[in-house]
C-alpha cells in the first residue's frame, strides 16, 4: 500500500497563508476589546460570587446552635 507523503513545499505554503491570516498584529484594536470585555466581564462576576458568599454566611451566622446533653 503506497503511503502518502506531503511535499515539504505545501508545508511551507501553508504556514504562509497562516502568517497572510495573522489579523491580530494588523488589527489590535479587536483584541484590546476582548480584553477589556473579559477582564470588567470577570470583575463583575467576582462582585456576584462575592456578594453570594457575604449573604450565606450572614445566614449561617443567625442560625441559633444548641447542645444536646445526656
Amino acid at each position: 500500500m503506497a503511503a502518502i507523503h506531503p511535499s515539504p513545499a505545501r508545508g511551507i505554503e501553508v504556514r504562509d497563508e497562516l502568517v497572510r491570516r495573522n489579523w491580530a498584529s494588523r488589527e489590535p484594536g479587536p483584541i484590546l476589546v476582548f480584553c477589556i470585555v473579559f477582564v470588567v466581564g470577570v470583575g463583575i462576576l467576582a462582585l456576584i460570587i462575592q456578594k453570594v458568599v457575604k449573604d450565606r454566611r450572614e445566614e449561617r451566622a443567625k442560625w441559633e446552635i444548641t447542645e444536646i446533653k445526656d
